[in-house]
């Protein structure tokens, strides 16, 4: 019998660099997962994305394969979606990429110096309480967009979680998932963060360089978000 949990096989990464080359383990669920909607990869589409050598019966070795572990691959299917960059990556590969993107954006960011440039360019007083009003209005709603994201319990390498969103809002979520691999919803919560952080330096310069400005705000750059990506707990499949 074959578990989702199994692997099914191992794959190079494809963004390594020279002989820092990482293999990422391909769970038996991930495999069905891209053979099924949104992406219905066929066996030309699999065979790349698990790195299998092309051969005359290359497609047909492969399917062979898959039905010996109970998936099913006809021959001459169309794929569902169209074919990106990310469409070549494994889960573990798109999952370590978000994690490096959110690091970078994090680390590297220019936060203050974006929000310091920007309120250079806005900095008459009277027009000052208002625009403190703006920043906290942005702040919040862009703190309840990544409250959503972090409940995104999408199925992923060997984790399926138990949903706690509503199932239209989650399945929404899964597709994206589905056909991001598990990049797109972490690679959003860091870039809506460093957003954020902006957002929060630019008070912080207001409140600094015009103490006197008035209106709501003053004390409040300090607003807690939360900056951990979705799927934080993700396991890393690299060999």
């Amino acid at each position: 019998m074959t578990a989702p949990t199994d692997v099914f096989c191992s794959v190079p990464g494809r963004l390594s660099l020279l002989s820092s080359t990482s293999k990422y383990k391909v769970t038996v669920a991930e495999v069905q997962r891209r053979l099924s909607p949104p992406e219905c990869l066929n066996a030309s589409l699999l065979g790349g994305v698990l790195r299998r050598a092309k051969s005359k019966n290359g497609g047909r070795a492969l399917r062979d394969k898959l039905e010996k572990i109970g998936l099913s691959l006809p021959a001459g299917r169309r794929k569902a979606a169209s074919v990106t960059l990310l469409t070549s990556l494994v889960e573990g590969e798109a999952v370590r990429l978000a994690r490096d993107f959110s690091y970078l954006c994090e680390t590297e960011f220019p936060a203050r110096q974006t929000a310091e440039y920007m309120a250079r360019q806005h900095s008459d007083p009277a027009e000052l309480p208002h625009r403190k009003q703006m920043i906290l209005s942005a702040k919040a709603m862009i703190k309840e967009v990544i409250d959503l994201f972090n409940q995104d319990r999408s199925p992923l390498g060997n984790t399926r979680p138990q949903p706690i969103l509503d199932p239209t809002m989650q399945r929404n979520l899964t597709h994206f998932s589905l056909i991001t691999h598990g990049f797109g919803t972490p690679a959003l919560v860091a870039s809506l963060t460093s957003v954020q952080n902006c957002l929060t330096e630019f008070l912080k310069y207001i409140d600094k360089n015009f103490p006197n400005s008035g209106g709501p705000g003053s004390g409040s750059a300090t607003l807690d978000v939360g900056s951990k990506g979705a799927k934080g707990d993700i396991k890393d499949d690299r060999k």
